[in-house]
This record gives structure tokens, sequence and C-alpha cells, in this order.
């Protein structure tokens, strides 16, 4: 096939397919490894761009996208909390013409008149650690990070710590139930003080305050959390057992003559026009606050219509933040490094000679691919302009040519891998009809950089999260031969009793840590459907695509099962692997090719001999629609497609796009076709809008 004969959308899948291996790998390194190599704004580009494809091209939206996902696994160290309602993060936009899009697409959503008023509630984006804080009967009883946005961390203890933090409500008929939600932020002349203190005592400084304030609050020792004089603005809330106002700003302030801080700038803004210029003052105010802020958030003033508009995988539909531009500055290019990453992908990384950016010593840049670097052509020893909006690590803008040094050559990929030497490509991409952008290893399961990550993805934190069992302790197993592949975790016990290896012996070790460990293992032989898919470290598919699959196959045998039938691309049950709402083709062929390889299917079976994979739960909703599968067609009148779908996987049904013999119910409007006539045949049941809605409460 000819670079002419490829599709608008066959180019868009393949850059979309690239955006989104780049985005997690960045999500894997800033959420778990606390390790960005990215700035804000390069990290925000790449999901703009993503974004784009997306509201282009629908299909690409999988549930596995970055645009689905949000969050970060809490830390092993503190206990862990559920969060009655998810914490979830916010869209971003980055224009005047951004935010007029959004107030555009809450009218589409709620089917407003033009001339409808959407009045917005706007408050600086404070730059630091978003918690909770429950409180029963007026008291303070629970304080939690948002961590993945599902389970956080208790920090009850530390939320106590806080400066400005009321440990009961100053308010009389306060709610028996009220979860407040707000960040927590460390002052700019604490901040200064602190590493004061911390390069007088030889020890490690912080990059930003943002970082000072997550590390300060996630103390093991309240007393620290104390010392670092945190404080708190409150914003949200969560679980209420009833709303002491209607709108927003009404709870705003509720919140205030609660006892909460609340953002002296924070402002009720009639129309968009007002929210933008409160976005143009607070940007001129920035440099004088006493606290970092990146950013503007804006919030729909009405709570019904924050009810109807709900949210998608990762972020409310009624609110955004509004964010300011990056800043920049100028270095040179030391050396450009090459990391070999878990899926073999070979990433370029420019060391930088160290510069200030915005208060913040950078000396880093991820440079993505070859094809970034041969674009911009990026060469040691060039003078480069770089930009940072709110991490350490920048994005290269741009060489600055006039300044580049004679004699310095272009960049020349390595053609074989750094770590174990084999042979390193870009694959061909036979939908593009030229080769991929990313150069891959091809030592597969020989490279030591590729199997020693696999491990560490399969006992991270969202998947089989061993206590005791991190980085560190695979590394070690893994250097010496004692655990190279997923199944030998388990034998570690009997190994141990045999004499064929002797943990207890080892520095670092032991008998009261091995036990401590084997009893963890032991405890992770029983595991979930969903996180024992996400443990396999399939490519593209993440935690949502492994909630989808779980979901739908049920149990662990129906999933080998149906995706063996599914390697049929003609078959019935390739279908019905495309029709879940929220795995796209990309994905789809993806999982396929996974549970095609037969080394993988023998790591499968090698593992079921060690463990326990429970069948999948459906949700305990109490609904009438609970764990039935939903297909949409026609016109509806008296909602949006997207309120309809979104109501009813609130209601714990799935949503698919196609009917089947496995679909329940088709809901269907004016104008209904092929899916109509599909649903008499197979003898489904149909249902016309009024009876749905009556089905599920209105």
């Amino acid at each position: 096939m000819s670079a002419e004969d490829v599709s608008p959308l066959e180019e868009a899948k393949a850059e979309h397919e690239r955006l989104a291996v780049e985005i997690r790998e960045h999500d894997k390194l800033y959420f778990q490894d606390d390790a960005p190599t990215v700035s804000d704004a390069e990290y925000d580009a790449l999901r703009r761009r993503l974004l784009a494809l997306e509201a282009v091209y629908p299909e690409l939206i999988t549930a596995d996208s970055p645009s689905q996902t949000i969050g970060a696994a809490p830390a092993s160290g503190f206990a862990k909390v559920t969060h009655a309602r998810p914490m979830l993060s916010l869209d971003n936009a980055f224009s005047a013409e951004d935010v007029r899009e959004f107030v555009d697409r809450v009218r589409r959503f709620l089917g407003l008149p033009a001339e409808e008023p959407v009045a917005l509630v706007a408050e600086p984006k404070i730059d630091g650690l978003s918690a909770s804080a429950r409180f029963e009967g007026g008291k303070f009883v629970l304080g939690a990070t948002r961590g993945d946005g599902q389970v956080g961390e208790n920090i009850t203890a530390n939320m106590r710590e806080v400066v400005d933090f009321p440990e009961t409500l100053t308010v009389k008929d306060a709610p028996d139930v009220f979860e407040v939600r707000g960040e927590v932020y460390m002052p700019k002349d604490r901040f200064l003080a602190l590493n004061e203190a911390q390069a007088r005592e030889e020890k490690a400084l912080y990059a930003n305050p943002r970082n000072a304030a997550a590390g300060s609050l996630r103390q093991l020792d309240p007393s620290i959390t104390a010392s670092r004089r945190l404080h708190f603005f409150a914003y949200s809330w969560g679980e209420v057992s009833a709303l002491p106002a209607d709108t927003q700003w009404g709870m705003v302030e509720w919140l205030q003559s609660a006892g909460f801080t609340i953002n002296p700038m924070a402002k009720r803004c009639a129309t968009v026009e007002d929210a933008l210029a409160l976005h143009a003052e607070v940007e001129r105010m920035r440099a004088g606050l006493n606290y970092d802020i990146d950013g503007v958030v804006y919030k729909v003033d009405r709570l019904d219509w924050q009810d109807r508009l709900g949210f998608v995988s990762r972020s409310p539909r009624w609110a955004t933040a509004h964010k300011f531009p990056a800043e920049k500055a100028q270095t040179r290019v030391l050396a450009i490094d090459i990391q070999v990453g878990r899926t073999g992908a070979l990433t370029p990384v420019a060391r930088l000679e160290p510069v200030t950016v915005g208060g913040v010593v950078v000396s880093n840049a991820t440079l993505h691919n070859e094809a970034y670097i041969l674009e911009k052509d990026i060469r040691i020893g060039d003078t480069v302009i770089i930009q940072r909006a709110g991490d350490v690590i920048p994005q290269v803008l741009e060489v600055v040519t006039d300044a580049r040094p004679k004699g310095t050559r272009k960049y020349k990929p390595p053609e074989t891998c750094p770590v174990c030497g084999s042979h390193a490509v870009r694959e061909f991409n036979p939908n593009l009809g030229r080769e991929d952008a990313v150069r891959r290893c091809t030592g597969g399961l020989i490279c030591p950089a590729q199997a020693k990550e696999r491990l560490k993805h399969f006992v991270s934190r969202d998947a089989f999260d061993i206590e005791g069992l991190g980085v560190k302790q695979i590394q070690l197993f893994f250097d010496e031969g004692m655990v190279t592949r997923p199944d030998q975790i388990f034998t570690l016990p009997e190994r141990e009793a045999a004499g064929d290896i002797a943990l207890k012996d080892r520095e670092g070790f032991g008998e009261t840590s091995v036990r401590n460990l084997f009893a963890a293992i032991e405890e992770r032989r029983d595991i979930s459907l969903d996180r024992f898919v996400y443990s396999l470290g399939i490519r593209h598919a993440g935690q949502a695509t492994a909630r989808l699959l779980a979901r739908t196959y049920l149990t662990l045998d129906g999933l080998l099962e149906g995706l063996a039938a599914a390697q049929d691309r003609e078959s019935e049950a390739y279908e019905e692997l495309l029709a879940i709402d929220g795995i796209g083709r990309v994905v789809a062929e993806a999982v396929l090719e996974f549970f095609a390889e037969e080394h993988n299917l023998e790591a499968i079976a090698a593992l079921r001999g060690q463990l326990r994979v429970a069948d999948f739960e459906a949700p305990s909703a109490e609904s009438p629609v609970a764990g039935k599968t939903v297909v949409f067609t026609g016109t509806l009148e008296t909602m949006t497609r997207h309120e309809a779908k979104a109501r009813a996987e609130a209601l714990g049904a799935k949503v698919s796009g196609s009917v089947s013999k496995k679909t329940d119910i088709v809901i269907a409007g004016p104008g209904a076709g092929s899916k109509l006539k599909k649903a008499e045949e197979l003898g489904v049941q149909v249902m016309t809008e009024a009876e749905w809605r009556e089905t599920v409460g209105g």
C-alpha cells in the first residue's frame, strides 16, 4: 500500500496509538515512580493532540485511552481509603477559544439555546496536593489523598496538622455526613525556608512547592507534617447527606461559613467573558502570590446542571482548568542518552546543562523518539529553548541554530539495544505504509530491561500489589536469577523451605521480613479478574480496559475462550469484542495479539497453577438495569446521546455499540434502522425512550 492510499482515519489511528503509548509512560513515571521526565506543558501538548484526534474520530476513544484514565496508586506506607465518590481530574483549556468551546459543549449536552446564560464559578488552580476530609456530626473523622481517583491514602492524622484546617464545622445544623475536598499547599516562603534547612543538613532539596507539600503531607510521622506549616483551600465536596445550597457559589459561601479557607480571588462570573477577564487579572497577580498556581478553574454554577452533565471516565463535564502559558529558558544539550522501557521502546533523553526555570533547576528532557529529534534537528552541543509549566523536566521547543557550534553532527539513532545488544528497529506500520516513530528492542523476554520492567508492572500497586515486594526487591531477585518470570514469585516460599534459596540470610532480610513477605505473597494468591488482566502488561490495555474485559467475560475461562474465538476476525466473537463500548480496534487487536502468543498463554497457565483468579462481580447498584447490556439507536428526544449513555453506565449497565444475542435492551427512538431490525429478529427487548426513562427512574 502506498502512502497515497492511506486514509485519514488510518493515519489518525496510528498517531493516536503512538500518543497513547507515550502518555501512559509519562503517567507511570509521574504517578507511580515519582520521576517525571516531561514538563506540564509538554504533557499537556500530548494530551491536547490526542483529544483533538478523538474529537474528529470518536471511534478512537477506548476505555484505556489516556483521555479516560486518571491518577496515582496509593503509597504502600499508608492504609487505603476507598472514596465514596471518585476524586477525578479536570480537563484543560489553553486559550479563550477553548473556554468558549467548553461553555458551548455544556449548552449542547444540556440542549440549551444559544442565548441561555451559563454562569461559572472561577477560582485559581492551586498547585498542591488534592485531599478530602470526611466530617460526621460536624466532627472531622477521616482524611485521604486522591490516589488513583478511586482509592487514596489515609492521612487523617496529618490533616489535623494543617494550619488552617478546622476539625469541627462552625455552622449549626451541619449535614450528618459532609466530605470536603480541596488542595493542601505549601506557601512559597515556607518552601524556601524548608529548602534552606534541607541544604544545611545536606539533605535532598525539594523541586518545587507542590512536591514539598506532597512530601510533607505524606509523612508517616505527623509531627514532621506539623513542622512544615501546610495550608488548605477548600473548593468542593464528595459524599454528603444533604447539600446546604443549590449552586456552586452557594456551596463555596457555605464552606467559608463552616470554617474553611476559601481562595479570596474566587468569584461567580455571569458570563464566559467575565470568567476570562478574571483569568487575566489572576495571571497578572500570579507572581506576587505566596502560593503557586498554574491556571484558573471554571465550574458550572447550577448544581442541577452539574448533575445532568455528569462525568466522563477521568473528569467532570461541568468543569475545566484554564492553564497559564509556560515559562521558558535557554540551555545547552550535553548528551543524548537512551532509556529502554517495559515494551522495548527506546526513548532518547536529553541531558541538559542545568538551568533555572521558574525557580526550579532542570537538567533533563525527554526527546520522545528519534523522529522528534530528527524533525527538530537536535544535536549534542546545541543551544535549545526549553519550556516549563510546573514540572521539573522541560520541553525542548526549538534549537537556536545561530548558536550551533561548528563540527556538530546530526543525531544517529542506535541500531542495537543499549541494555541487551539486540537489534533495535522501527516496526513497519502496514496501515501507513511506513515505519513507526518509535524504535524498539527486538530482544523481547531476553532483554533484561523489558523482563525486569514487566515484573515490576506485575507487582505494581494496581496489579498484584504485594506488600514488601517492590521495585527494589524485584531488581534484586531478578539480578540474582531468583525471579525472572511472574509465576516464580509464588514459588519463593517453597524454594526457601527446600533450601534452594536462603532469603533470611541475605543483607536487608531477616526471619521476620521474610515471613512477612511470604505472608503477603500468600495473600495475593487470590486476585480479581480485572487486576489479573491488568498485571499481564498487555500493550495498550490499562486498568480501564482490564475492567471492561473482566466485566464482559466475567471469568478467566470465559475471557480465554472468548478471545480464542475472536482470533477469527470474521467471527461473531470478534464483533462482540469490538462492540464493547470503550474498546476500539487498536486495543482489540493488541489484546488479541497478546492472547495469540503461545508463550503468553504458557505464562498464564503457570500462574493459574499458583493462583485463584476470582470471577468478576457485577455492580451492586440497586438498579433494574445493573449488569445488563443496552444499545441506544435512533434519535433521542428528551436527552442527548451522551447524557443517556452516562446515565446508563452510572446505573451499572453496559452500553454497547451493536446488537447481538447478548444484548438485553435496545432503546429505539425515531429513525431507528438496522439495529432495531436486528433486535426484533433476535427477540431482544425493545423500549421507547419514555419506557427507558420510566425503567431507570426518570
